[in-house]
């Protein structure tokens, strides 16, 4: 199982700053388990529809919508954040 985190306003969207998913055989890059998350229905719907920029790290990498991900990883996703 992929250990999903979410940090930030994400993580008050969707009600949980972390969750264990086993992910199907054919979501194999991030731009796939956006997807997947999109189509789990709301508030995931609503909080990956592409309407506000998420940055995500794969085991603590940032990384691409084309980033190869594995049943095994730990996956963050985040929304920009800025400090002074």
């Amino acid at each position: 199982m992929a250990n999903i985190l979410y940090f930030a306003s994400l993580a008050e969207t969707l009600g949980t700053k972390s969750e264990a998913l086993e992910l199907p055989a054919d979501c194999k890059t991030v731009a796939a388990l956006v997807a997947l998350q999109r189509g789990r229905g709301e508030p995931f719907a609503s909080a990956f529809d592409g309407s506000t920029r998420i940055l995500v790290a794969v085991n603590q990498q940032m990384s691409e919508p084309e980033a190869d991900i594995s049943d095994h990883d730990e996956i963050a996703f985040f929304p920009p954040v800025t400090g002074g």
